[in-house]
């Protein structure tokens, strides 16, 4: 971040200034009624597209698919589950031994009905997960979401009674965090009022809340700064190494820790980017800078462990068990009882090692047998409170391609053998298809990867309708992926599908996400831009029939470059997007990104955030691709403001827009399959409508 200016108080924005802040009155009859008088526009020119209705009906078949993987986490002996189907739309959480789980149809042990909760107490509660104590213990803390916003209930349950304990722990709709200390103590982040969340909505304040006592008579144990993302709570139960850490983020990308001793909060030395986590006696650490310390530099992207011990004294005596190459990063690391499994993107595929200490103490590095190009994941199933775990050496293996669908293997350290134990059925034929990874060179020389996936029987021709899709931030990677819609709704038509990998995401580590932030944001639609020409150099495609899509900092993307470069689209699907970057800090958690984009309140940030943020930008004698903007009411993390301004500005200015808003649905725009279907169908009419031949 610039460090030339200093903050200054942001002019209230007035009507005169922009003339649609009263789109950002998210539930406001006036608001909403300009949505429903967009949305009785836009739905049924989408649902007149021959192929709509087939295409909902088909793609909630997929979502609803009994054949789907049933993911799982292993707590206490059981893998746990959350699953939707079309007579459980909300969804079922429950549980099954590993042996019932390698059935091809396990008898599962339901422990919580989504469902019947929902409509027993009249809410539209959609699922935000469990934090079970484990151990002993049959405690857990269930979050709930209204319409699958961010905020959430948490409500103490019971594994053994499978009932809500009466009396027991529980907080009101809020973005709220919960650990557990132990049965009868908790530490809780959430609204205490007044100053107690950050500007980004967020907990400011940890208090140590104990069982029977009012949440009023909780006492602060950590706090934050008001302009920090959050503060935060995190508690290791291994035995023999318990620990309690607290936190603060500064930023995004930044953390400051501190170990609990006592009752005093230790203040952990660490680069402020890194991130560090504990495992048993010895301290993990992910490297986002370079890091020079006990006269040798650790390159960013790297995986340091030592001894926690000595760490905590001064020591700084490590071991990388991963270091990143020009074409190679890490993508995670979990951990079996006695091994350090580490999953790899190299070029943009995945591989994966894993990493145990010999008998000399020595750290040795053996790679793990699977499928490779595509997307690996492994991750360890050890759960250190199970006495004698049986799962203590397996993890699981996911792999999946554009055209191969997923599958899940269990595998051990012992042995080199996958046991596959389940498989996404097939949605689309694929046969006669191909995927293949290409590069365009960026306007700053860079090359940038990209894959394209054929339909059966394309050519070259540069009239074929192609999607591309990119995202490009927050470090986040867009790998392969296997799409039954996409598959039905796209290849089986004749569509080609492109997906980027843009700087300012993380397919090649922290310097491939570092070199596309703040001043240098236009990186990444400078890269998209060239993925796009370069499909159009290659007859891939021509402008009449190209595409692109992109959600959230991606919705971002592919309004920016709409701007930009409006000759090279015919199609943008914009969907739950950040498009005013003028107010976006001050808009429901804004702020929290303030460290990928930077502080449009400085006048030397906004300088360069004005050059592309979309709302400003737009020109009404510009000639523009008819967007479908798409976002949901319930959003609490990206602002529907965002979208409607942007939807509204434009049609002032005489372009044509579709614009579409979901009531509920959160930042997915989707609360369960139905509407999650419903969405697809609405966007690849969409873009029938607009690329097809």
């Amino acid at each position: 971040m610039a460090q030339t200016s200093s903050p200054t108080t942001p002019a209230p924005a007035t009507a005169a200034a922009d003339p649609y802040l009263w789109l950002e009155d998210v539930t406001g009859e006036r608001a909403l009624t300009w949505v429903r008088e967009r949305n009785a526009v836009s739905r049924p020119l989408l649902e007149a597209h021959p192929d709509f209705q087939a295409n909902r009906k088909r793609f909630k078949e997929i979502l609803d698919s009994k054949e789907s993987i049933p993911v799982a986490t292993h707590q206490g002996g059981w893998l746990y589950n959350f699953w939707r189907d079309e007579q459980h739309p909300r969804g079922l959480w429950r549980r099954a031994t590993l042996a019932e789980y390698r059935k091809p149809q396990p008898a599962w042990d339901v422990v919580l009905d989504l469902d019947a909760l929902a409509k027993a107490e009249n809410e539209s509660w959609v699922w935000a997960g469990a934090n079970c104590l484990g151990g002993g213990s049959t405690r857990c803390l269930i979050s709930l979401s209204r319409g699958g916003a961010d905020a959430s209930v948490v409500r103490e349950f019971d594994l053994a009674t499978r009932r809500f304990v009466e009396g027991g722990f529980a907080l009101p709709e809020a973005k709220s965090s919960l650990e557990w200390l132990d049965e009868n103590t908790t530490f809780v982040g959430t609204d205490f009022g007044p100053g107690s969340l950050t500007d980004s909505g967020y907990p400011r304040v940890i208090k140590r809340w104990k069982r029977g006592e009012p949440l009023s008579a909780a006492v602060t144990v950590y706090e934050g700064q008001a302009t920090d993302v959050s503060a935060f709570a995190s508690v290791d139960h291994t035995p023999g190494f318990e620990r309690v850490v607290f936190g603060r983020s500064p930023d995004f990308f930044s953390t400051e820790m501190a170990l609990w001793q006592g009752d005093k909060a230790v203040t952990i030395d660490k680069p402020a980017d890194a991130q560090l986590g504990f495992w048993r006696d010895l301290v993990m650490i992910e490297l986002r800078s370079d890091w020079t310390v006990g006269g040798r530099t650790w390159p960013r992207g790297s995986l340091l462990v030592a001894d926690a011990a000595g760490y905590l004294r001064g020591e700084r005596k490590f071991t990388a068990l991963f270091t990143p190459t020009a074409s190679r990063s890490m993508a995670g690391y979990s951990t079996t009882r006695s091994q350090v499994l580490v999953n790899v993107l190299d070029n943009v595929s995945g591989r994966a090692e894993a990493w145990h200490r010999d008998t000399k103490g020595s750290w040795v590095k053996k790679d793990i047998v699977a499928p490779y190009p595509g997307t690996l994941r492994v991750n360890g199933l050890h759960d250190p409170q199970v006495k004698n775990d049986p799962l203590a050496e397996n993890f699981f293996a996911s792999y999946t391609d554009f055209l191969t669908p997923d599958t899940l293997s269990l595998g051990s350290t012992g042995n080199d053998t996958l046991e596959k134990l389940k498989a996404r059925p097939t949605f689309f034929d694929a046969a006669g298809m191909k995927a293949e990874q290409r590069f365009a060179t960026s306007k700053d020389g860079t090359k940038v990867p990209y894959f394209i996936v054929w339909p059966k029987g394309a050519k070259a021709d540069g009239s074929n309708p192609t999607l591309l899709y990119g995202y490009g931030g927050f470090e986040v990677s867009m790998n392969p992926s296997y799409s039954g819609a996409i598959g039905n709704g796209w290849y089986n038509k004749g569509g080609v599908f492109v997906l980027a990998n843009i700087r300012g995401g993380g397919e090649f580590g922290p310097g491939w996400h570092q070199a596309a932030i703040k001043q240098n944001k236009q990186k990444s639609y400078d890269d998209f831009i060239a993925v796009a020409e370069d499909l159009i150099a290659t007859k891939v495609t021509d402008p009449r029939h190209l595409g692109i899509e992109g959600g959230s900092n991606g919705g971002l993307l592919v309004g920016a470059v709409m701007v930009q470069r409006p000759d090279l689209f015919n199609a943008v699907v914009c969907q739950v997007p950040l498009l005013d970057m003028r107010r976006f800090n001050q808009l429901l958690a804004g702020a929290s990104w303030m460290g990928e984009y930077g502080n449009p309140d400085m006048p030397d940030e906004w300088a360069w955030i004005s050059k592309y943020s979309p709302y400003q930008n737009l020109k009404a004698n510009a000639k523009y691709p008819k967007p479908l903007i798409i976002t949901s009411t319930r959003d609490d993390r990206v602002h529907p403001g965002h979208a409607r301004k942007m939807a509204a500005r434009m049609m002032e200015q005489g372009h044509a827009v579709l614009y579409h808003e979901y009531i509920e649905g959160g930042h997915s725009a989707a609360a369960d399959n139905a509407q999650r279907a419903d969405r697809q169908a609405l966007e690849f009419a969409y873009l029938w409508q607009q690329l097809g031949r």
